[in-house]
């Protein structure tokens, strides 16, 4: 029988002849990413191993963005500490204003090419499958393995594949297609598994598209999800990286566990209602929600396209008073981009905050916590209670035109309402 994607990723990484669904198998590492929240207990507990240096430099990345800027004397205690672990154990370190969101800065940097595996100290770390690579989040203590060996335990996980046909549709986006996923799934339908995004509708999305797919497979429960690599992957690696690579797929007599369909044609804009990424609704049927924020990036929606997506309601328009909104670029690169494009420059005049890419908010660390009762739209991947600040706040993820025909409005609307050119 023939093997999943996932199934020749993990097989290329592990000193075993073959794989199956179920097996625990020791895997190498391709590169390993922390941060300024998982990488000071992993590196704790790497002293407790007894180990002092990490396993390969070259191979290890510190990135600095949750708590970004530092929002007190212990947070800026974290961001020293990482620094100066990073310099001392010679890894590359992106610190505060020079690189941004850790899974946008693998992407745009080069260090994600497909067939890699990437263990990262964050549970969105499946967002580098979008780029064919298996990327999985790890807890601390499997992290501070990583760093001390390049290794870790996984159990190979079956394959959930999800064919997209069509293209998608005026004011759709990556965002609604991963929403649709998980009304199909739920929360826990991915459990050991990797959704393998395969089809036409799949080939013709962007890479920032596939990012923002592949980074919600987790709030499905998914060790993971996937996009096999091909000539979108190729031009967007073009000039980014010298790692070698080479494109797999899935072999047609491989086991799939299960086949979802999506046909991108016929998809709407969706929203996750308060309080589950898994509580899905039409746009239609939260229409005129009162919005007090709107929060616009993140890792899952905070690329170029977001903010060009974004800026095209806002231009020559204002967030409604009573309403604030925040534009979060994910990476300094997208940050300078926005603002040669001008996009900037929309966002200011409109009255909406614009700030340092920073996983700030989106995780109720700082920079747009969110008062007691309030209720906010965001492109973030999370809406648990209390996520984003009070416990009875309540938080609509949807993607980044309805957010920002949100601030419009100051409630959720259609953008067509705000842009014209109807509701999809």
């Amino acid at each position: 029988m023939g093997h999943t994607l996932t199934e020749k990723i993990i097989l290329a990484h592990a000193d075993a002849d073959d794989v199956a669904p179920g097996d625990v198998v020791m895997v190498r590492c391709d590169v390993v990413m922390t941060n300024d929240i998982s990488g000071p207990m992993a590196f704790r507990t790497m002293e407790r191993m007894g180990v002092e240096r990490v396993f390969d430099p070259a191979k290890v990345v510190v990135v600095a963005d949750h708590f970004v800027p530092a929002k007190d004397v212990r947070s800026a205690q974290l961001m020293k500490l990482i620094a100066e672990w990073s310099q001392a154990q010679g890894v590359t370190f992106y610190e505060q204003g020079r690189g941004g969101i850790e899974h946008q800065v693998l992407a745009e940097d080069g260090w994600i090419v497909p067939g890699s595996v990437v263990a990262g100290g964050d549970s969105h770390t499946c967002t580098h499958g979008a780029l064919g690579a298996f990327g999985t989040g790890l807890g601390s203590t499997d992290i501070a393995a990583c760093l001390a060996h390049g290794r870790f335990w996984q159990a190979v996980p079956g394959t959930i594949q999800v064919e997209l046909t069509g293209a998608l549709q005026r004011f759709v986006s990556g965002k609604d297609v991963i929403l649709a996923v998980i009304a199909q799934l739920g929360v826990g339908g991915g459990t050991n598994m990797a959704l393998e995004f395969v089809g036409p509708g799949a080939e013709a999305l962007t890479i920032d598209e596939r990012l923002a797919v592949a980074n919600m497979a987790v709030e499905a429960g998914s060790e993971t999800g996937i996009f096999p690599a091909d000539e979108m992957t190729a031009a967007y690696l073009d000039g980014r990286t010298e790692r070698p690579w080479t494109a797999e797929r899935s072999d047609p007599d491989a086991l799939i566990d299960r086949r979802l369909e999506i046909d991108l044609d016929t998809l709407s804009p969706l929203v996750a209602r308060p309080w589950s990424p898994g509580n899905i609704a039409p746009l239609d049927d939260v229409l005129g929600t009162k919005v007090d924020q709107v929060y616009i990036g993140n890792c899952s929606n905070g690329t170029i396209t977001d903010l060009r997506q974004a800026a095209e309601v806002l231009r020559g328009r204002r967030v409604k008073p009573g309403t604030r909104a925040m534009v979060v670029p994910a990476s300094q690169k997208i940050y300078a981009q926005a603002l040669a494009e001008g996009l900037v420059e929309t966002f200011v005049e409109a009255g909406a905050m614009v700030s340092t890419p920073t996983c700030g908010a989106c995780f109720g660390g700082s920079n747009g916590i969110l008062a007691e009762g309030e209720t906010a739209v965001a492109t973030t991947n999370r809406n648990f209670r209390g996520r984003m600040g009070g416990e009875g706040s309540g938080i609509y993820l949807a993607n980044a035109w309805v957010a920002a025909a949100a601030a419009v409005a100051g409630e959720i609307v259609q953008p067509g309402a705000v842009l014209g050119g109807g509701s999809s």
